[in-house]
């Protein structure tokens, strides 16, 4: 039986959606329910024009526009970004922002390179040189104590309650020196959740040499990049980096940790080792 048949119960509130499903287990059928994640369009609408659609979680989604600002360098600065109004319509989400003239001068740009390609990896970029955006580098910081990398590790999924509902999540989260988290972001697609946690790090005026960056994912360079635009000095990822993402890290001061699990974690740049930072 299509589970439609006996309901059409579909429920959506903030991120989540509760959907009918038949359950096939221990050799019996079931027709129950099940939490799913919510899947939608979010555009960002910049002072009118349409410039990103981004399938994303929708929740956060003020957070999400400040990070995504700032960390794909269309601010650099929150003081930039004047107002955001949230739409929700048949089709999706609409993030209207406004920010500053000359922000959006340059973001006008842009989107003339963006004009008449097909077929394009990075979107906007006319050479190899244009692929990877320079970092600015961050302060270096002394790398988090491994009773805090493992205490930080044992709290995500419990600061992550869309992700124990439906298990399709991914997760960024700020934490203490003691490994403590006090802000975590959720949504299906890893690149979102770090800007959501980017957006709520400014929103809340955190200071961030007071700690560091976990997320459910592997650290690619976009997370790298994303971290370093936002000031972040360590970024933890329970997964591998990428050989782009440990070099740029190098380049940019970032501490970078990977494969962070119970009891084990790999260091692939400190920050202290380069400049003589000792605790």
């Amino acid at each position: 039986m299509n589970p439609a048949a006996f309901s059409e119960a579909y429920e959506k509130r903030d991120g989540l959606a509760t959907v009918a499903i038949e359950r096939w287990q221990d050799n019996e059928h079931q027709l129950t329910f099940d939490h799913v994640a919510d899947e939608q369009p979010v555009a960002l609408v910049y002072n009118g024009i349409s410039y990103a659609v981004m399938m994303a979680t929708p929740c956060q989604l003020e957070a999400f526009a400040l990070g995504f600002s700032l960390s794909e360098g269309l601010i650099s600065d929150p003081s930039e970004l004047y107002d955001t109004d949230i739409l929700h319509t048949e089709d999706g989400y609409e993030v209207q922002l406004t920010i500053a003239n000359q922000r959006m001068a340059e973001l006008r740009e842009r989107r003339r390179n963006l004009a008449g390609r097909t077929g394009c990896g990075l979107c906007g970029t006319e050479s190899l040189q244009q692929a990877i955006r320079p970092l600015t580098p961050v302060v270096g910081t002394a790398l988090p104590e491994p009773s805090a990398v493992e205490q930080a590790i044992s709290q995500l999924l419990g600061n992550q309650p869309l992700q124990q509902k439906t298990g399709a999540l991914h997760g960024a989260a700020w934490c203490n020196l003691s490994g403590d988290i006090k802000l975590a972001c959720e949504d299906i697609g890893r690149h979102n959740a770090l800007d959501k946690l980017v957006g709520t790090l400014f929103l809340k005026h955190t200071y961030l040499p007071n700690g560091f960056a976990l997320i459910s994912s592997r650290a690619s360079y976009e997370m790298v990049q994303k971290a370093c635009s936002a000031g972040i000095s360590t970024l933890v990822a329970v997964s591998a980096p990428t050989a782009l993402a440990v070099r740029l890290a190098a380049q940019a001061n970032l501490n970078l940790i990977g494969f962070a699990r119970p009891g084990r974690f790999i260091i692939y740049n400190r920050s202290d080792q380069a400049h003589g930072i000792h605790r």
